[in-house]
């Protein structure tokens, strides 16, 4: 029997290639359901992975594009694609590249899998957490009617990473693979927001306020710049959204590596400097500081208290300054969020404990895949699909390896 212990789709994805292979497989996992958070990431709409050139896509993987890109070989955005289409699952590409359902939900494409899974024989068992193993190498499992052991002959650790605890990914699997001398590194939040020390009054009246229609600029401290178009939302504590994801790892970084990380911000992306230069130095006349922004530079609401919040006096004192402002506005992030908080987690397994079989070198036929590993990517469904990759490519590790270990009938 093979174990899959995390039912979300990496561990789901391991399932389906085993069973499909004629092995027995029992799936276990710690929520009343499986897909929980795979779920949660749909109820906007199911954001399944992108179209982009594979070579961009790749890109998205930084430091580990090299071990992603073994795993998108063998299953990357279009057999994601041709995948759900075999569940009866249509996807679009839609403006922005990224590729979604036709109904945009998770559920649809979820009780499909599931009805295949079971089909082909596949177990599950719910509320079973994970507790590592007993000295005999089964299983240990904390359920309802106290603990249970299962003996398996290979099992595959997708419990995903540290994000989202209520929904089963709390990273406790940390310390019991460290027990084992397994190399994990720290959990840390990515896709996530940040804390901003915000005045009283910003914090007050713009809480909740959406800031569209912007461009933001970090600056590294190599010297590289990223930048980026979106938009992102102010919140009690600071910023969090699309924008601010997109940049949130290099954002965390900076901070870990010297305390705090600076967003410029473009507030009036669609202006050329010299542009808004001329526009703000028409004359005011009797009109405010505010109604001039208004009407010149189309900055105001959220925009002009973000502007109010970070620049000098001295700032608004020339229409060259003032544009100047307006198009790289210092953003100060103090701390990302708490991990809990964050879409998903860098961090995790290191690939030095794993061989290429996704198996760990340290704890033969224990195969890991998914978030727990030690890699990142942002939104877009690029996370979504390297965890279904990485489920694949865990579960050909397995079959590898049984093979391998099969003893040969000698002639």
């Amino acid at each position: 029997m093979i174990a899959v212990v995390g039912g979300g789709p990496a561990g789901l994805m391991a399932a389906e290639v085993l069973s499909a292979a004629g092995m027995r497989v029992e799936v276990f996992d710690a929520m009343p359901s499986v897909g929980r958070k795979f779920l949660l990431a749909g109820r906007g709409g199911l954001n399944l992975t992108h179209s982009e050139a594979m070579d961009r896509f790749l890109s998205r993987y930084g430091a580990r594009r090299r071990e992603v890109g073994a795993w998108l070989a063998e299953f990357g955005p279009q057999q994601l694609r041709d995948w759900a289409q075999g569940l009866g699952v249509e996807t679009f590409v839609g403006s922005s590249g990224r590729v979604f359902p036709r109904e945009m939900k998770a559920a649809p494409l979820l009780r499909a899998w599931l009805h295949r899974l079971r089909a082909a024989g596949v177990l599950f068992h719910a509320r079973h957490r994970w507790l590592g193993w007993d000295d005999d190498g089964a299983l240990r499992f904390d359920t309802r009617a106290g603990e249970s052991k299962v003996g398996a002959d290979a099992t595959v650790l997708a419990l995903g990473g540290g994000s989202w605890a209520r929904l089963g990914s709390d990273g406790a699997w940390v310390p019991l693979l460290l027990a084992r001398g397994v190399t994990v590194q720290p959990l840390r939040p990515a896709n996530c927001g940040f804390d901003v020390a915000w005045s009283e009054h910003l914090r007050q009246h713009f809480a909740g306020a959406p800031v569209k229609s912007v461009s933001a600029a970090f600056v590294a401290p190599d010297g590289s710049r990223i930048e980026r178009n979106g938009e992102f939302l102010i919140t009690e504590h600071g910023v969090e959204g699309s924008l601010i994801y997109a940049l949130s790892a290099p954002l965390r970084d900076c901070i870990e590596a010297s305390g705090s990380a600076t967003l410029q911000l473009d507030l009036a992306p669609g202006r050329t400097l010299q542009r808004l230069t001329d526009d703000l130095a028409h004359p005011r006349g009797r009109d405010s500081l505010s109604n001039h922004l208004r009407r010149r530079a189309g900055i105001d609401g959220v925009k002009a208290a973000l502007l109010h919040e970070f620049a000098e006096p001295a700032d608004l004192a020339s229409p060259a300054q003032l544009a100047a402002i307006i198009k790289a506005l210092p953003l100060r992030l103090v701390s990302p969020r708490p991990l809990d908080e964050a879409i998903s987690s860098a961090g995790g397994v290191d690939f030095a404990a794993l061989d290429d079989k996704l198996m760990l070198r340290d704890l033969p036929g224990t195969f890991c895949a998914g978030e727990m590993l030690d890699w990142e990517a942002p939104t877009g469904g690029y996370l979504l699909t390297a965890c279904f990759a990485s489920g694949r490519a865990a579960a050909r590790g397995v079959l590898r390896w049984l093979d391998q270990a099969r003893p040969t009938t000698p002639r």
